[in-house]
């Protein structure tokens, strides 16, 4: 199902306060003095906020990790947000030996957070450019939770950016260089449905899909910030692709439209 097109938000805590209209859980965003170093900081016994950094190819963390105003949306109003994300697949981003290239960042949750029940809006905008573009020959699985209950997918079969829900294509819109998307999904964990608000550049969000069912579950932390490239067919040809990912959060309560 193709719906309508649309011509159509990262700090180095969570718990941070956004412009919200609703109560932040979890924030993913960039203050000005985070760098890519930061990310290094995290491990297994050391799982500080805001991101778990393991799904990567051998490279360095810089290879496929990038911070910098630069690639933030512009549009940005979120009060701490000074910095985005490059994060970058190439073709040395097999993760433990596996076909598929992967470079995801996973929230990281303090004690007492919970971010699958009830009602939750899974916040992110994206953006790609002319240089390393994404390429559309193999399928992409980006924005998603561990049993892809949503996600966006782009390449393969799905030319365009499209999102999702249940297992079935609910909407979609071209993927252009130098455009941002800004998302929400808006999940009841409760209900088992998912619904979906976007927009472009800094205009606000709009519900473009409303909820649909969905086997909707997660443990808080197994939304993967990031993309995952299926290179099986011929594993590790795809190239370097960037993604650049800005306004990151989750909230509760009402929406927040603005990006």
């Amino acid at each position: 199902m193709k719906a309508r097109q649309i011509p159509i938000l990262l700090s180095a805590a969570a718990g941070l306060p956004l412009v919200s209209a609703g109560t932040v859980l979890w924030s993913g965003v960039f203050n000005e003095s985070y760098t890519v170093e930061d990310f290094d900081k995290w491990s297994w016994s050391n799982q500080i906020p805001p991101y778990q950094w393991y799904i990567h190819g051998s490279g360095a963390t810089d290879t496929y990790l990038g911070v910098s105003a630069d690639f933030k949306n512009p549009n940005s109003t979120l009060a701490d947000e000074a910095q985005g994300v490059r994060i970058t697949i190439d073709d040395t981003s097999s993760w433990n030996g596996q076909t598929m290239m992967r470079s995801e960042l996973i929230p990281q949750i303090t004690s007492g957070t919970d971010l699958g029940s009830g009602v939750r809006y899974y916040h992110f905008s994206l953006s790609a450019s002319e240089e390393n573009f994404p390429t559309s020959e193999f399928e992409h699985q980006v924005a998603f939770f561990e049993s892809h209950f949503t996600e966006l997918k782009y390449g393969g079969s799905a030319s365009d950016l499209t999102w999702y829900a249940g297992g079935t294509a609910q909407w979609s819109t071209a993927l252009e260089a130098g455009v941002w998307y800004n998302f929400a999904y808006g999940i009841d964990f409760d209900s088992s449905t998912v619904a979906l608000y976007a927009s472009t550049g800094g205009e606000d969000l709009e519900l473009v899909v409303d909820a649909v069912s969905a086997s909707t579950s997660t443990n808080s932390a197994d939304w993967h910030v990031g993309q995952l490239r299926l290179d099986q067919s011929a594993p590790g040809t795809g190239g370097a692709e960037d993604w650049f990912w800005s306004g990151v959060y989750v909230e509760e309560g009402d929406v927040t439209l603005a990006v």
